[in-house]
């Protein structure tokens, strides 16, 4: 199976929960509406999807549709049924759908380093596996609730980044993302698919381990290495990191919600400097860590930053969970995790 396909940064078991939060509690996700009795979830063995699908696994019948190329099979909760299969096979995907209320799309190459290496298979995955997505969606009669991302708007105009603002991506992955935004409002409009769109900004949290897992998980692991930390570029870069446990709550407002066939953004309204990011994250880990600047990445936006007012306002969703507390329950976790893995050598 191919590589690049259902690309999404690998959980590892002894760090995320069957709730999925480990440390951060979000059983209580307060919104509104009763959840869906029975929900598929793309990339459910992925970082973000296997949160998810450990909080809906609470309450209900959950499905995961993955075809392990990055996911963590181990991820994936008891109480869910895991279906390997990829979206680029749209039967796959329909048997997989059969009978539930809602389909959670977050399976998707999410690098922008490979989207620019293979921009080919990124969209084949990207889009098409979100057509497929859609096609299911409209024969079962299911909502979709898509894996957007900031990188649909490129380098904004204005700060914060409103859900209007001109997209104007930036990369294949950003081209591929505003693409599959653009197709699931579409089936709304034209199919009476009920739909909404999610444009997640910089998640992080539990679990965010792999090569391509973002900067926060780059940073972290470095520095509790004693190893310096990498920024790309001078590090003025702005970013607007949001913990999973609030981008699972912003999922879950989605699949209640009556404003739907729209977008939303989903972060917290603030940003920070990478170089301040490598203030803080060292800062958490209790270490004294050196920092060395490397060449930009090509696709990198210069800045970011969410308008929240509409997600909270029409999905009744804010953030709730500040940088300083998700890193300082990132770094209990991974510490946890490394005493686990020193005990077990004994």
């Amino acid at each position: 199976m191919n590589e690049f396909r259902t690309r999404l940064a690998e959980t590892r078991p002894d760090e995320a929960s069957a709730s999925g939060a480990g440390g951060l509690d979000f059983a209580s996700d307060g919104q509104g509406g009763d959840l869906p009795e029975a929900a598929l979830v793309t990339g459910g063995a992925g970082f973000i999807g296997s949160h998810l699908a450990g909080r809906l696994a609470i309450d209900g019948d959950v499905r995961v549709l993955d075809d392990l190329s990055t996911g963590d099979r181990d991820a994936v909760p008891e109480a869910a049924t895991l279906i390997q299969g990829d979206v680029t096979d749209y039967q796959s995907v329909v048997r997989a759908a059969e009978g539930v209320d809602v389909i959670f799309h977050l399976a998707a190459v999410v690098s922008v380093e490979e989207s620019v290496s293979d921009p080919v298979e990124t969209n084949l995955t990207n889009v098409d596996g979100t057509v497929n997505v859609l096609e299911a969606a409209r024969e079962v009669g299911a909502r979709v609730v898509f894996a957007s991302s900031a990188a649909v708007y490129g380098p904004p105009e204005t700060l914060p980044v409103t859900v209007d603002e001109p997209q104007t991506p930036r990369s294949p992955y950003g081209a591929s993302k505003a693409a599959a935004d653009a197709y699931v409002r579409a089936y709304e409009a034209s199919y009476d698919v009920p739909t909404v769109a999610l444009r997640y900004f910089n998640v992080y949290g539990r679990g965010q381990r792999g090569p391509y897992s973002g900067v926060i998980d780059a940073f972290l692991s470095r520095a509790l290495d004693g190893e310096p930390l990498v920024v790309h570029g001078d590090g003025e870069q702005t970013r607007d990191f949001v913990h999973v446990s609030d981008v699972v709550r912003a999922n879950l407002a989605a699949a209640t919600t009556d404003d739907t066939g729209t977008a939303y953004n989903v972060g917290t309204g603030r940003s920070v400097t990478v170089n301040e990011l490598a203030s803080i994250v060292a800062a958490a880990a209790d270490v004294d860590a050196e920092v060395r600047h490397d060449s930009p990445r090509p696709g990198d936006i210069r800045h970011s930053r969410a308008e929240t007012g509409q997600a909270a306002d029409r999905l009744g969703f804010r953030a709730q969970v500040d940088l300083e507390a998700g890193l300082a329950d990132l770094v209990d976790a991974r510490r946890g995790s490394a005493e686990l893995s020193a005990d077990s050598r004994g």
